[in-house]
């Protein structure tokens, strides 16, 4: 056998691998995706949107959960992104090299490969057993901490693809090294740093278990950050535990929910926030 001829094979089978591989993680995918648009479409009525969660055997639905879904998430980020970018900034641009810059590089790696429920237990030291009680403060200050290392990561990494031309040239026009960052590197990795807070969200819109310490549930209309706070996760995980039908039906609804609204999220960010290419 030539040396042509085993290359076509060669290549013939790795790309047969790598198709194959592929066609088993969709394969999953599709099977998760259907089994919930299965088991959760029937169930997701207006109803589920507009009215707060039901007792045990009665009508109701998921909207006090979701409005607090959303502002822990809101909170998570506001907080966590601001820091995770500016962090992500100092490892890209001033601690390469510095052994400042590799101990945040190695506790920020720790921070993202750490179970939620560590953090969870953290905030719930420093936060709810001071206090005395649960809130949604709390919950917003243990999903920032998930956020934080997923921003550090990606912002890091994208600003760091920025050619050191671009940088020397804005430097040769007379710019600080702030406004070389503020308009040339945060301009060229703009769409980046927005995937990688939108992966962080996407990261924390199912998060339960942290949630369990800190913010806990609360099945009545609540907007007091003080208190504890409904979230879909918490109430997903407790309706899903239940013995009841309709609660069960409710989680079902309230899982379908948060994976297409976090799909229907990166297929939005990944249409239009894609760069543009201008023709010459």
């Amino acid at each position: 056998m030539d040396l042509y001829t085993r290359r076509r094979l060669r290549n013939a089978f790795h790309l047969g691998m790598s198709l194959v591989v592929t066609l088993f993680g969709l394969f999953w995918l599709a099977w998760l995706l259907g089994t919930l648009l299965v088991k959760g479409l029937p169930w997701l009525t207006w109803e589920v949107l507009t009215e707060p969660t039901p007792p045990p055997g009665g009508h109701g639905g998921l909207a006090n959960a979701i409005v607090g879904s959303l502002i822990l998430t809101a909170l998570g980020v506001l907080i966590g992104a601001p820091i995770g970018i500016l962090a992500g900034t100092y490892l890209a641009e001033f601690g390469r090299h510095s052994r400042l810059g590799k101990v945040v590089r190695f506790v920020n790696d720790v921070l993202l490969s750490a179970p939620s429920i560590l953090l969870g237990v953290f905030v719930y030291e420093i936060l709810v057993v001071p206090l005395g009680h649960f809130s949604g403060w709390a919950g917003g200050v243990a999903l920032a901490l998930i956020v934080i290392p997923v921003v550090v990561r990606t912002t890091e990494d994208m600003m760091r693809l920025v050619p050191d031309t671009l940088r020397e040239a804005a430097a040769a026009l007379g710019a600080p090294y702030w406004k070389v960052i503020a308009a040339v590197v945060y301009r060229a990795s703009f769409t980046g740093i927005l995937t990688g807070v939108l992966l962080a969200v996407a990261r924390i819109s199912g998060e339960t278990a942290p949630l369990l310490f800190t913010a806990l549930n609360n099945q009545f209309w609540s907007l007091d950050m003080g208190k504890p706070l409904a979230n879909l996760p918490v109430t997903i995980f407790q309706f899903a535990m239940s013995p009841y039908d309709n609660w069960q039906h409710l989680a079902w609804a309230g899982a379908l929910l948060i994976t297409f609204s976090v799909l229907l999220l990166n297929v939005l960010a990944r249409t239009f926030l894609r760069p543009s290419r201008t023709k010459d």
